[in-house]
């Protein structure tokens, strides 16, 4: 089992009326929801984890799981509003404007927690920025970390970003206890100020590192090996959720090898790990390939 603990929002994509006028469609969305759903697609067990709100968007995020088979009932449940994202897209790349104050899911605490019952546990996005949700997911991860699988993608949205040290700070606190990290080339030289993915080893117990170079394909890392796997070639639409459902087909096969666990995950070789990230990479491919976060069912691989 796999929990995904992190946001749930919905983005507003960019369209255009009958008449010709621009508008927005609702679609549910947000990094951490899109792995999750990605993994229920590609039926791996899951569970997600999140502020989800009683509100008509938080119907909608609560169908979409149901819908992809993630079981949702970790997640916690109140009556503030659902988070929104408006998405303007520039040749076929995501920018976004969030609306977060005060919602669903940003207000969770640490007295929210679940238990947890699954093997591995994926943490990311947006949730890990604002308070006092941030907090939450890193308490989290520091009190599961010992006895189950962790990874983290952090998904950088440098204009969400209000206290730049504090972010820096937790992420050095969730990576010092993962076991994978994926991160994309630009994520990667925000984090470091440079392009030497291996650093990210340094005063950590991680132990898999996944660098994504967009058409470039990526580049995994263990402490004494890596390799690099390209991308699959797609015709892309927009980048809305590649690197979610990336790293959905990533965990999917690993899990799928019955690898994803505290005692086994250190054994996986580096042939294991690219072969999970190349069929991380199809799947990502697939989702590139039309509009929004919609990640593909297994039956379509």
């Amino acid at each position: 089992m796999i929990l995904c603990a992190g946001e749930a929002l919905i983005d507003m994509l960019p369209r255009q009326s009958a008449e010709g006028e621009n508008a927005f469609a609702p679609l549910a969305g947000g990094s951490v929801f899109n792995t999750a759903v990605a993994l229920g697609r590609l039926d791996a067990p899951v569970q997600f984890f999140s502020g989800l709100s009683s509100d008509l968007f938080g119907d909608v995020l609560r169908a979409e799981l149901a819908a992809s088979k993630v079981d949702s009932s970790p997640a916690n449940i109140s009556d503030r509003p659902t988070t929104l994202a408006f998405v303007k897209l520039t040749n076929g790349h995501a920018s976004y404007a969030f609306y977060d104050e005060n919602t669903a899911g940003r207000m969770i605490t640490s007295d929210d927690l679940p238990e947890v019952t699954a093997d591995a546990i994926f943490f990311g996005g947006i949730s890990l920025v604002v308070e006092p949700c941030a907090a939450a997911y890193q308490a989290l991860m520091l009190r599961e970390a010992t006895t189950r699988v962790t990874m983290i993608d952090p998904n950088i949205r440098p204009g969400f970003i209000t206290d730049e040290a504090a972010y820096r700070a937790r992420l050095k606190s969730m990576f010092a206890v993962a076991d994978i990290i994926k991160t994309s080339d630009e994520d990667l030289e925000w984090i470091t100020g440079g392009t030497d993915a291996s650093v990210l080893f340094e005063g950590t117990t991680v132990q898999i590192i996944l660098l994504t170079k967009g058409a470039e394909g990526v580049t995994v890392l263990t402490r004494d090996a890596s390799v690099d796997v390209p991308a699959v070639k797609a015709k892309v639409v927009d980048t809305v959720g590649a690197g979610d459902t990336f790293s959905a087909g990533f965990l999917a096969n690993l899990d799928a090898r019955g690898v994803l666990t505290k005692a086994k995950i250190g054994a996986a070789t580096i042939d294991e790990l690219a072969q999970a990230a190349a069929f991380g990479a199809k799947v990502a491919s697939i989702t590139v390939s039309r509009a929004g976060a919609n990640p593909p069912w297994a039956s379509e691989l």
